[in-house]
């Protein structure tokens, strides 16, 4: 008999992002990082023989996590324990995708047997590579307990396999949540499910949740369209930033956004719920080319979008973005009195690189890393 934990990897950023990740390799979230090591107390006097994992950063980062402090364990990973491959929806928001290809992404969501786009895989074809890898691994392990690290389709695909209950069945078989586990044992060449979608170690964190958080689309835009529309979010961004429109000159910053439409027509966007104007991100394709970081001119929300989940999903274009650019890092201005903006950017990864004195105050430049782009085949 062999015993298996299968894992889901921890929060990854295109979770928060709101988009397909597929095979896109981004990076764990903070949150994420701390549903690791609540893994890695959860297995700490558990019984741990082997540990296999997918080979994108996500899982492989979450492995580590349940090998802890056990030297003499080694991860070995599998390319079939990958998330499945959406292909040309790879790092597609979600927003966009509900606009574009709305009966595409129900059917993803509702009717998966029936998902079918061209380049991409099919749950049929995830379960039956998937289920061959958790076989291997529970044949090769006879009589051991195994950690296998793997992604929320995957997942979901391989207890389909295992169970036989219909995949649209969205009770019997969910998408575990980002870092719970599920327990299987494998005996006499079956495997039987034992407990689903484990997350009591989880208890003490927050939990991931879209309630109330619009899946925002983009649109491009030309800012001398409607240049009432970009003057009238940047002022109300520097409002907010400062207290007052004090030092502020509109068409300082019209004209650097129509610079930056026209060297990239991709560069200035109009963020959309539904069919109403939400918001602005506006990107400088030009500055940092040379030093290999990306500029975020404007990331920008209408007051009822703020404080839902929405901004990071901006950020997330910004990154996608730059990434697809080979840039190594984002950077962005944040005035010393903007508290709230301050605080947003730290919590999810930017950092404080210098600071210089403008006519409204201090101003701090700040950085995150990104991580360097890999789509797997």
């Amino acid at each position: 008999m062999t015993e298996l934990f299968l894992i889901r990897h921890a929060q990854a950023e295109g979770n928060r992002y709101r988009m397909m990740q597929g095979r896109w390799d981004g990076d764990v979230t903070p949150l994420g990082y701390k549903e690791i090591r609540a893994l890695d107390a959860c297995f700490a006097d558990r019984r741990i023989d082997a540990v296999y994992s997918s080979d994108l950063f996500r899982a492989e980062v979450t492995a580590k996590g349940v090998v802890g402090a056990r030297e003499n364990l080694s991860i070995q990973y599998d390319d079939r324990l990958r998330e499945i491959n959406v292909g040309p929806w790879t790092t597609a928001f979600f927003g966009d995708l509900l606009r574009d290809s709305r009966d595409d992404i129900e059917r993803f969501m509702f009717e998966s047997d029936k998902w079918r786009i061209e380049g991409a895989e099919t749950f049929a074809g995830v379960a039956e590579r998937a289920y061959a890898a958790m076989s291997d691994i529970a044949r090769t392990n006879e009589g051991r307990t195994v950690a296998v690290v793997s992604h929320g389709v995957t997942i979901r695909c391989i207890l389909w396999k295992i169970t036989g209950a219909p995949i649209n069945d969205t009770a019997a078989l969910p998408i575990c949540g980002n870092a719970a586990y599920c327990r299987l044992v494998y005996d006499n060449g079956r495997f039987s499910v034992k407990e689903i979608n484990c997350r009591e170690h989880l208890a003490q964190l927050p939990q991931q949740s879209w309630d109330g958080t619009p899946a925002m689309s983009a649109e491009l835009f030309d800012p001398r369209s409607d240049p009432d529309y970009y003057t009238g979010c940047y002022s109300d961004a520097w409002e907010c930033a400062h207290g007052s429109l004090a030092g502020f000159d509109p068409m300082t910053y019209l004209r650097a956004a129509e610079k930056h439409h026209a060297a990239d027509a991709r560069a200035v966007l109009r963020m959309v719920n539904g069919d109403k104007s939400a918001g602005l991100l506006d990107l400088d394709p030009v500055r940092g080319l040379v030093n290999g970081y990306g500029w975020i001119s404007l990331l920008y929300l209408k007051e009822e979008y703020r404080r839902r989940g929405c901004g990071i999903q901006l950020l997330g274009r910004a990154l996608i973005y730059y990434q697809a650019k080979g840039r190594k890092a984002l950077r962005l201005c944040v005035a010393e009195e903007n508290k709230e903006a301050l605080s947003f950017y730290e919590k999810w990864g930017f950092e404080v690189i210098a600071s210089s004195q403008s006519s409204t105050g201090t101003l701090f430049e700040m950085e995150k890393k990104i991580r360097e782009k890999r789509i797997l085949a």
